[in-house]
């Protein structure tokens, strides 16, 4: 069986990664550089569901083409959520992977409530209709960063059930926990549904 291409509407080389990881061979995703698309996507709206259908419908218009893109987020109990939606640019715009987690732990210092999660929600446009699958991963913000694998919070943040903090942890490791690798899942699960899928 041919192997069916789709594009992953993101230019972060690490969510990349982890959603081929997950999928394996399963699918062909290629990401919007690999599709000759060389946008930056604004991401303007207060919740993880609106950013990730913002990124996927403007793929699709310009592609017409099977797509989808995810929005991540994490949420801390204490902070009322923060740094929810704003996560990747938390400390400014200029999406400082270190200073984020500066001001995270700043704003945590205080707190004795240190547990948060970490929520991903995919926007699929499959055959012109929206389809949305989220995945949760709970777990705690330590206050010493520990680890220099994967990226943003990964540092401080020790999933439920596990020792060590995603930055500790290989691809395939992180995978058992992952928030990301839940939804993939919920969207793997309907592709391999889809009767176009399995021609």
């Amino acid at each position: 069986m041919e192997q069916r291409t789709i594009i992953f509407a993101t230019n972060n080389d690490h969510k990349v990664a982890e959603i081929r990881k997950v999928i394996g061979e399963k699918f062909r995703v290629i990401t919007m550089k690999e599709a000759g698309i060389d946008i930056d996507i604004p991401e303007p709206h207060d919740t993880l569901e609106a950013n990730a259908t913002e990124k996927s419908t403007t793929i699709y218009q310009l592609t017409k083409l099977h797509c989808f893109s995810e929005d991540t987020g994490l949420e801390t109990a204490a902070l009322n959520g923060e740094p929810g939606v704003k996560s990747a640019r938390y400390a400014g715009e200029g999406r400082d992977f270190q200073a984020n987690i500066d001001k995270l732990l700043r704003k945590l210092q205080n707190k004795t409530d240190h547990t948060a999660r970490f929520r991903t929600v995919i926007s699929l446009i499959w055959n012109n209709t929206e389809y949305l699958f989220e995945g949760i991963c709970n777990g705690v913000i330590i206050r010493d960063q520990k680890g220099n694998k994967g990226f943003g919070y990964d540092p401080v943040f020790i999933p439920d059930g596990a020792d060590k903090t995603f930055a500790e942890m290989t691809i395939d490791e992180k995978n058992i926990y992952s928030h990301r690798r839940k939804a993939t899942d919920q969207l793997i699960a309907f592709l391999q549904k889809q009767p176009a899928w399995n021609e």
